[in-house]
């Protein structure tokens, strides 16, 4: 709840002063300017006049901004789809359950929904082999069996993949997506707090972000997170938690930029507000508990960022 204060100043400083919770406090305030030459004070040509100052519990003031990284700063679904196809048919996977005579090959339709279920490539193929069962390949002679086996086999296979997603990132093919650069740049010229957190591997997304938003930028970051940062996964919030830990501000002064719902679930569960910027395979999902939802970031400017977080603040 808010409660307000009338307090009384001259209308030069009145006209001046504003008031912060992360500042001097208000009170420290009014001792220091309430201070004035018994001239002044004894002047009938000075007036004084009511300020109201609302002073919110709950205030928040937007201090950092958080991206994720797929989808957000560049749509890479096709790519990675594109980078596990290839990894699948490099070591001649085979699912038991497929009655094709070609290696394991995910579609579109299937990965769209798929990665908008399971966060990070290694959870992603360790649900689907265990629910068509676990794969013959050129890994092993046979399907592992045990847990080791079945562990390297993740890691064999996600080591090429993130390669292979490499070799295409780098191919300059790839543009990040409209409005991204911009909003970056907005928000380290007016001293907020910048970070990218994703769920991918750590080598992967270090490779988009020199090659997308270049190395100047990429450096600039006040915390950048990846998913072998943290032991669970997006949805879980973890790696929203532990940004806020490194960047050294509350959960609720933080926006997050997501493309997707489990990214959303990721960030609210964190405690922080969460704008979408959807991409046509996310563009369907239920993004009900964002504070907004954007088609893409190109006519999105901080103070847009700022007022829905203010919006945010009013709605609770």
């Amino acid at each position: 709840m808010a409660s307000s204060a009338v307090l009384l100043f001259p209308p030069n400083l009145s006209n001046s002063l504003s008031f912060s919770s992360r500042t001097t406090p208000l009170f420290s305030l009014f001792k220091t300017h309430t201070t004035f030459s018994s001239a002044a004070a004894n002047s009938r040509t000075t007036s004084f006049r009511p300020l109201v100052v609302t002073v919110s519990a709950s205030s928040r003031a937007l201090q950092a901004l958080i991206f994720d990284c797929d989808g957000v700063i560049l749509e890479s679904e096709h790519l990675h789809r594109q980078a596990y196809n290839d990894a699948f048919a490099h070591f001649n996977v085979r699912c038991p359950s497929s009655s094709s005579s070609q290696p394991l090959n995910w579609s579109e339709e299937f990965y769209d929904e798929l990665q908008n279920q399971i966060g990070g490539g290694k959870p992603k193929m360790r649900w689907y082999f265990k629910e068509h069962g676990w794969p013959t390949s050129t890994v092993f002679d046979s399907s592992p069996e045990n847990d080791e086996d079945r562990a390297k086999l993740i890691d064999i296979l996600q080591d090429w993949k993130t390669e292979r997603y490499k070799e295409i990132i780098k191919s300059g093919t790839v543009e990040p997506r409209p409005g991204v650069l911009r909003l970056m740049d907005e928000a380290k010229a007016s001293g907020r707090k910048l970070a990218v957190c994703s769920a991918a591997t750590k080598s992967s997304v270090i490779l988009c972000l020199e090659n997308l938003i270049g190395m100047e930028r990429f450096q600039s970051l006040d915390c950048f997170l990846a998913g072998d940062d943290v032991k669970e996964k997006k949805p879980d919030p973890s790696i929203y938690l532990t940004a806020a830990k490194r960047l050294g501000v509350s959960e609720t002064d933080c926006l997050v930029v997501e493309d997707s719902v489990i990214g959303l679930q990721a960030a609210t569960g964190a405690g922080m507000s969460c704008v979408i910027s959807y991409t046509p395979s996310t563009a369907n999902q239920d993004f009900k508990e964002a504070a907004a939802v954007y088609p893409d970031l190109s006519n999105v400017r901080l103070t847009d960022l700022e007022a829905v977080l203010k919006n945010v603040v009013a709605a609770n």
